[in-house]
């Protein structure tokens, strides 16, 4: 079974992590390709090696000395390699990286270097092939990754390599120039990797155990999902549950490789399990019917009314237009019989919500337009629940036992998930009702 596996920053940030990393690459043969993040935080209070990078950056940017900065960096790396004793000229290449800095490099390349380095370093460790990702990973000038090329460069670089490790986040344009992806970006070198040399399972070793039901900071340790369907992830991701990348799912997908999230402290813990074949699908390995509950607060809805509205063609386009001239996305779009709502984040709409309101009016011809805010959205989540009469009953039982005033309903027609708005001084509150009516 062949395995890639990408480690991010927490699991790369410092020499005891190091350990920690070459003990779980090596203890199995079939985890050969390996990704990395640049160093992340030791403690609460320390800092990303790549946040010192961007900061460096605008130092130079603006003509400011960056010195005192980068040394810190240094000290990161270099603490790094005295501790595992590793004989890496570290010199040579921070010699070379000052140099492009004094010389205005890009701001890509100055924030890719704490992967460069980090890959290098383990690879040193670890006694393997150390693979820059700008010499497999291209995108063309309009920010989109060659694929073609990409696929092409990967098997032949990695064909007769016993074990590699590869620097994560950015690859090169056409011309050689370094480009990144978006922060976190490590997460979609992995699964590019794992798609073109058809990989097994691609694993993603970070500082959790996997997802787990409900967010740790509402629900005291809440218990893991064992399995989800990429399906499933979106609906959590989209409503604020992240530990991937989002961009990273869709090459691993694609190619039909399920993703596991593993946590380099417990490897022991099996983790989450991604898969994609909804089919033979059987839930989340234990007996909840719904595999996940996330939410997000501070949501406005502008609730629009208007009677006979089900005889007339064409209003909620002239509404959505309204949004849309002003580049503006909507969640969702529950409706009735004589009205229908339109929901969306407070922040994309909190300086014009009056000038929205007047507008919806005319242009809907509406007796009645109002904005509420204060809503949070909170979704349950689950493949099984299609198949599960009354799903719906108990979860909104649980609300009203918790004396929960829901605001909004929403389900999608594939019926993995459930919405509800409520109030936001309700919204953990909620959360926790639908938890202990579920899975307690």
């Amino acid at each position: 079974m062949l395995k890639v596996a990408k480690f991010g920053g927490t699991s790369m940030a410092d020499a005891d992590q190091f350990r920690k990393v070459k003990a779980i690459i090596e203890s199995e043969k079939n985890r050969k390709y390996v990704v990395v993040s640049a160093p992340g935080k030791r403690f609460k209070e320390d800092n990303k090696i790549t946040d010192l990078l961007y900061l460096t950056n605008a130092h130079i940017k603006f003509s400011v000395p960056y010195m005192t900065i980068f040394n810190i960096i240094e000290d990161r790396f270099n603490s790094i390699k005295e501790e595992l004793k590793l004989t890496i000229d570290l010199k040579k290449e921070f010699d070379t990286i000052k140099k492009n800095l004094d010389n205005k490099c890009d701001e890509d390349y100055i924030v890719s270097r704490g992967e460069y380095l980090s890959a290098m370093l383990l690879a040193d460790y670890m006694h393997c092939d150390f693979i820059d990702s700008k010499d497999i990973i291209f995108f063309n000038y309009d920010g989109t990754v060659n694929i073609e090329k990409t696929n092409e460069e990967l098997k032949k670089r990695l064909e007769n390599s016993e074990r590699a490790i590869i620097s994560g986040f950015y690859g090169s344009y056409p011309d050689g120039s370094i480009k990144t992806f978006s922060r976190g970006g490590s997460d979609i070198t992995g699964s590019i990797i794992a798609s073109a040399i058809g990989a097994d399972i691609y694993e993603n070793w970070t500082d959790v155990s996997g997802f787990m039901i409900a967010d740790p900071r509402i629900i005291k340790n809440p218990k893991q999902i064992k399995r989800i369907t990429y399906q499933e992830l979106r609906e959590l991701s989209y409503m604020g549950a992240s530990v991937l990348h989002d961009e990273a799912v869709f090459p691993a997908r694609q190619a039909g490789i399920p993703i596991n999230i593993r946590n380099t402290n417990e490897p022991d813990n099996s983790g989450t399990i991604i898969v994609g074949d909804e089919k033979s699908y059987e839930g989340n390995g234990d007996d909840h019917v719904i595999t996940g509950i996330a939410g997000k607060k501070n949501f406005t809805v502008f609730y629009v009314h208007k009677e006979h509205m089900a005889n007339e063609i064409g209003i909620i386009r002239r509404a959505l237009e309204v949004f849309e001239d002003r580049g503006i996305s909507i969640d969702h779009i529950p409706s009735g019989i004589d009205s229908f709502s339109i929901v969306l984040p407070t922040e994309s709409v909190e300086r014009i919500t009056h000038e929205l309101v007047e507008e919806l009016k005319e242009k809907c011809m509406a007796e009645y337009v109002h904005a509420h805010k204060n809503l949070s959205l909170v979704t349950t989540v689950g493949v099984k629940m299609a198949f599960k009469p009354g799903i719906s009953a108990k979860l909104f039982n649980a609300l009203g036992e918790n004396n929960i005033n829901i605001r909004m309903i929403d389900q999608g027609s594939s019926e993995i998930n459930i919405i509800v708005g409520v109030e936001d001084n309700d919204f953990e509150k909620a959360i926790r009702a639908i938890y202990n009516a579920f899975v307690k």
